[in-house]
């Protein structure tokens, strides 16, 4: 019978394990931290699972936490910096929810056993995926970074940065009243950076995650070198004036007699660099490796595509185990055709929208007087492919805009 092996327990992987699990195909999970390790540990990321997450979740039946309760329902949007501060807002069709990775993962990793799957702790090196590729059909490298990653060729025709475009400062907040509706902030500060102000359920009930997208070179970057172990009450004071003086918007609802992170393990600060990689590689066992998730293409989290483009990616290997008849190199081949749109699109947008073009500029400030455009823009978060076609070039970004050209109604937060 079919076995198959997966390095790496986040979001790709379990999906993925759970899907085959559904399906009774024997799967093995190998990952270098137990559920308790991950509960108790430092924050993970503030992703943001759209819909077609969420309705993966729904048919993987580990939806536990119903995006009619804890998720949001819109993007709202402010930018200073223009001749006039600008704010407005685009609607989902359907909410988004952000979990704390430290809740969602350890929940998962307990279905995925109880449905029979088998998870081996452990580290996991570049020699040890061969001798584990002896034992399995196919396998799916999820996690890992260095020798691991670097298997996986760079395709340089899809990866223009060669160093990290943002320095990120991530943690989960109190303090900060949500926004009505209730809605993810996208606050720009033009040449400076961007603010993803996050309403997320964590480890002490609802919060706020801030993502801070800092320019290297610029006033807002000191957020990531800035120690909160050193001087907790400082690092507050700190974030709360570059917040004050930045982001307006969030600024006006938060209570500063009550702001401040909720602790020293939820906060992150670091750099990553945009990168996409070959989709597989032949392991000197025969047995071949797939690429999904980080592995396969590292995106800046921007625009909030990471995790959704992993559940997506790992959805679309799922669905080729069951439907096909080999794991060879034309299976790798389909699923890499079948899933490139998609993971791509995400890798495209977002590197676009890191160092915006003229006619991103233009789709952006005719958002602020079309709310029909917003909310195109926003449903598209569900579809990154689609949002690439629209935006690629200056010719599709202005066919775009012509849509709702009739429709100049200011979309007002």
């Amino acid at each position: 019978m079919t076995s198959i092996g997966i390095v790496g327990a986040g979001v790709a992987g379990l999906h993925l394990g759970l899907l085959l699990r559904q399906h009774d195909v024997p799967v093995t999970i190998y990952t270098d931290k137990t559920a308790d390790q991950v509960a108790g540990g430092r924050l993970l990321n503030t992703v943001a699972h759209h819909h077609h997450t969420l309705e993966r979740e729904r048919a993987l039946g580990v939806h536990h936490w119903d995006a009619s309760e804890y998720g949001y329902v819109c993007h709202q949007h402010s930018i200073v910096g223009t001749p006039e501060p600008l704010r407005f807002r685009g609607d989902f069709d359907h909410p988004s929810s952000i979990i704390d990775y430290r809740l969602y993962l350890p929940r998962l990793m307990a279905d995925y056993e109880e449905r029979g799957g088998e998870l081996v702790v452990g580290p996991v090196d570049l020699d040890e995926i061969d001798r584990l590729g002896r034992r399995h059909d196919l396998m799916v490298i999820a996690a890992g970074r260095g020798p691991i990653a670097e298997m996986f060729p760079r395709r340089a025709d899809k990866s223009p940065y060669d160093r990290p475009q943002r320095r990120l400062s991530a943690g989960i907040y109190q303090g900060i009243a949500y926004s009505e509706p209730k809605g993810v902030g996208v606050h720009m500060s033009l040449g400076h950076g961007e603010l993803l102000e996050l309403p997320i359920y964590s480890k002490q009930g609802f919060a706020t995650a801030l993502l801070f997208e800092n320019i290297p070179g610029g006033e807002l970057e000191r957020l990531v070198d800035l120690r909160y172990e050193d001087d907790p009450a400082a690092y507050d004071r700190t974030v709360l004036e570059l917040v004050e003086r930045h982001y307006p918007a969030l600024y006006e609802r938060i209570d500063v007699d009550a702001f401040g992170l909720q602790g020293p393990d939820d906060l992150i600060q670091g750099a990553l660099t945009p990168i996409v990689r070959e989709d597989y590689v032949r392991l000197p066992c025969g047995t071949y490796a797939i690429a999904v998730g980080d592995v396969h293409c590292v995106v800046d989290p921007v625009n909030g595509q990471g995790a959704n483009s992993a559940s997506y990616s790992a959805w679309v290997i799922g669905q080729a185990i069951l439907d096909d008849y080999g794991f060879d190199e034309q299976f790798c081949r389909r699923v890499a055709r079948e899933r490139e749109a998609f993971v791509h699109g995400v890798s495209d947008w977002t590197n676009l929208v890191l160092n915006p073009q003229p006619h991103m500029v233009e789709v952006l400030m005719t958002m602020a007087q079309s709310k029909a455009l917003c909310d195109e823009y926003t449903r598209n978060f569900n579809r990154p492919d689609r949002q690439w076609q629209a935006v690629a070039t200056p010719e599709r970004a202005a066919a775009f805009i012509a849509r709702h050209a009739t429709d100049r109604d200011v979309a007002v937060a």
